[in-house]
């Protein structure tokens, strides 16, 4: 995919099991890459190169538009979904309470998933190449 096609970077955790597998969906269904897919998991990703640091990454899932526009938690997923084939199911995402309650569990798992992927013992969590985040 050359860089000037994508209209849109997902930063993900690579080192995430349940990571991964969205991604391998999500690669399938961008059929005209628009999607960039970059992986903070990487020894060369530098979170600096974004202004960020990697305990801002691992906190919630985030894309960035073309024009350097942040996105970040369910309002990513629905950026990416909607340059899918599931794009005319982003519209129910917005419903008030559905919206609400969408952005509930994201919120939810998202400070929860090292340890629900298995990524944590009984001290702390492990994210790779940045063992010293205790998310």
């Amino acid at each position: 995919m050359s860089d000037l096609s994508y209209k849109i970077e997902l930063f993900y955790d690579g080192a995430s099991p349940l990571c991964r597998r969205e991604v391998i969906f999500i690669r399938r269904l961008d059929h005209k890459s628009r999607i960039k897919f970059i992986d903070i998991s990487l020894e060369s990703f530098d979170p600096e190169v974004y202004g960020k640091d990697i305990s801002t990454f691992m906190e919630i899932i985030q894309c960035r538009t073309v024009d350097g526009i942040w996105i970040e938690g369910v309002e990513a997923f629905r950026q990416i979904y909607s340059m899918t084939f599931f794009r005319s199911l982003v519209f129910f995402t917005r419903i008030p309470g559905i919206s609400h309650l969408l952005d509930l569990i994201y919120r939810t798992f998202a400070k929860n998933r090292l340890r629900l992927t298995g990524r944590c013992d009984i001290s702390k969590c492990s994210v790779g190449k940045h063992p010293g985040i205790g998310l």
